[in-house]
C-alpha cells in the first residue's frame, strides 16, 4: 500500500497529458493601411503600413483559415498572371520594346481576358510569393484606404537612406590607414 501523500506515477502522466496545447483556431486582425514610416521599399515614393489599432477581428477554423488563405492567394496570382500577360502583350507590340506602338501604350489589365489566364493547372503554393509593389500600385493602395494626404517628404528620405546603403565601407585599397579609414574610426573593421 502507497502512504496517503504518495501520489502513482501513472496519475502523473495522465495529469501531463492534459497540458498538452492545441490549436483549433486562427485569429485574424484586420488593420486599415497608414503610410508607414518604418520601411524602405527598394523603389519609389512612400511604405506601407498599418493603423495603431486593427478595426476588425475574425475567427477561424483551421480548415477554414486555410480555404480562406486558397482563396486568397489564387486572387493574388491571378492579378500576377494577368500584369504578365499584359506585359507580354505589350513587349509583342513594340517587338521587345524596340518599336513604339500605340496600340501598347493604350493596354491595360482589362484588356487581358479571364480565359487568358489558367489560374486552376498552378499549383498556388509552389507559385505564390510576396512581391514588391510598383511606387504607383502602394500611392493607389493609400488612396482606396482613406490616406488623403501621402507625405511627400518620406520620399525625400527614402531615397537617401537607400543612397546610403549603396555606400558601404571605405576607400582604403591594398592597406588601412586608421587615420583615414572610415571603418576604422567607426570602430569596425576595416570593409
Amino acid at each position: 500500500l502507497l502512504p496517503p501523500t504518495a501520489t502513482s506515477i501513472l496519475k502523473r502522466q495522465k495529469q501531463l497529458r492534459r497540458k498538452n496545447v492545441r490549436f483549433d483556431q486562427v485569429t485574424v486582425y484586420y488593420f486599415a493601411r497608414r503610410q508607414g514610416f518604418t520601411s524602405v521599399p527598394s523603389q519609389g515614393g512612400s511604405s506601407l503600413g498599418m493603423a495603431q489599432r486593427h478595426n476588425s477581428v475574425r475567427r477561424y477554423t483551421l480548415c477554414e483559415f486555410a480555404q480562406e488563405q486558397e482563396v486568397n492567394h489564387r486572387e493574388i496570382l491571378r492579378e500576377h498572371l494577368k500584369e504578365e500577360k499584359l506585359h507580354a502583350k505589350k513587349m509583342k507590340l513594340t517587338k521587345n520594346g524596340t518599336v513604339e506602338s500605340e496600340e501598347a501604350d493604350g493596354l491595360t489589365l482589362e484588356d487581358v481576358s479571364d480565359d487568358d489566364i489558367d489560374v486552376e493547372n498552378v499549383e498556388v503554393d509552389d507559385y505564390f510569393f510576396l512581391q514588391p509593389l510598383p511606387t504607383k500600385r502602394r500611392r493607389a493602395l493609400l488612396r482606396a484606404s482613406g490616406v488623403h494626404r501621402i507625405d511627400a517628404e518620406e520620399k525625400q528620405e527614402l531615397r537617401a537612406i537607400r543612397l546610403s546603403r549603396e555606400e558601404c565601407g571605405c576607400d582604403c585599397r591594398l592597406y588601412c590607414d586608421p587615420e583615414a579609414c572610415a571603418c576604422s574610426q567607426a570602430g569596425i573593421k576595416c570593409q
